[in-house]
């Protein structure tokens, strides 16, 4: 029996972040043997017309069914769609019904007016995170994360986390072979593990100011050097004061906050990729210390060196 998969849209919300799960999920049907039935759901029904023009035809929330699994997508109209008494009803009334509910983007905005995230830990765009923190002090945000699944509840970052979140939860329900060869079909990577900070796609964005793009690079390639905001700075041309408020505002987080995501995302590429021992990785990455990087590592990927590198070898 097919799995239900509604995917709630709003006016001027993003077709990709409704594409890119839409497309996981279909594809994972075709090769697990259990398709997933989706619908397209709008508080009126009709075409929705998104942030680029494109419009997708929806069935309208009185006439919804139930559904296996909820996703909110995001996009410009967010918080006009958080003012909708309907769409807010909808969302607090699947929540106690469906298996699991999902956001890509800021439609976690919607599940946090709803009061679903209420007590959970969560994400969102990087750039959208300081927001829904001041906005929803009961939620827990967490600004780098690509996609969180907490409980019932998943939230992903924007477009290309919303297809990771859905190739999780393709391999929750139907094995990581077809989570495998979905995402070979799509030519997108299977395993980025949800943990994983947004900065790796910052640093291949770059930044507002070229400059920093540069220095990004830089630093990625001179993480055992002794990096303070001076030294930074002076790599830029720089006063220090000016670089780090200068910084910040285009990449949205400090200069130490940067340099320890650029350290961390070396080091878990070693322990998941090698069997080079964790006192070398530490070594080669900047963190000198073992302890040292094993505490970064729990405060940002709530477990060990250690233990990621078995997960990492019990899923590939």
């Amino acid at each position: 029996m097919p799995r239900q998969i509604g995917i709630l849209l709003y006016p001027d919300f993003q077709l990709l972040d409704a594409a890119g799960v839409t497309t996981t999920f279909e594809i994972a049907g075709e090769f697990g043997g259990a398709p997933y039935e989706i619908t397209p759901l709008s508080q009126h029904g009709g075409l929705v017309r998104s942030s680029s023009g494109m419009a997708v035809d929806t069935v309208p929330l009185a006439a919804a069914g139930s559904f296996d699994t909820l996703v909110i997508v995001g996009g410009h109209g967010h918080k006009q769609a958080m003012a909708c008494p309907e769409l807010q009803a909808f969302i607090r009334y699947q929540a106690g019904m469906a298996r699991r509910i999902c956001s890509v983007c800021t439609g976690a905005f919607l599940l946090a007016a709803s009061g679903v995230l209420d007590g959970r830990r969560v994400t969102t765009h990087w750039q959208q995170a300081d927001a829904m923190a001041a906005q929803f002090p009961e939620v827990r945000v967490s600004a780098e994360a690509i996609h969180i699944h907490d409980g019932p509840v998943w939230t992903s970052a924007g477009i290309s986390a919303g297809i990771d979140m859905a190739l999780a939860l393709v391999t929750e329900d139907l094995g990581a072979d077809i989570g495998r060869r979905t995402a070979q079909q799509m030519v997108v990577f299977y395993h980025r593990p949800g943990g994983q900070s947004q900065f790796s796609a910052l640093l291949e964005m770059g930044s507002t100011q070229e400059r920093f793009a540069d220095l990004l690079g830089w630093i990625r390639s001179n993480l055992t050097q002794h990096l303070t905001v001076d030294v930074l700075a002076s790599q830029v041309g720089m006063s220090p004061r000016n670089f780090s408020r200068s910084f910040r505002a285009s990449v949205g987080m400090s200069p130490a906050r940067a340099l320890e995501r650029l350290r961390l995302e070396a080091a878990r590429e070693r322990v998941e990729g090698s069997t080079l021992p964790i006192e070398a990785i530490a070594s080669m990455t900047g963190f000198h210390d073992p302890e040292r990087m094993r505490r970064a590592f729990l405060r940002e990927f709530q477990q060990p060196p250690q233990a990621m590198r078995r997960n990492a070898n019990t899923t590939h």
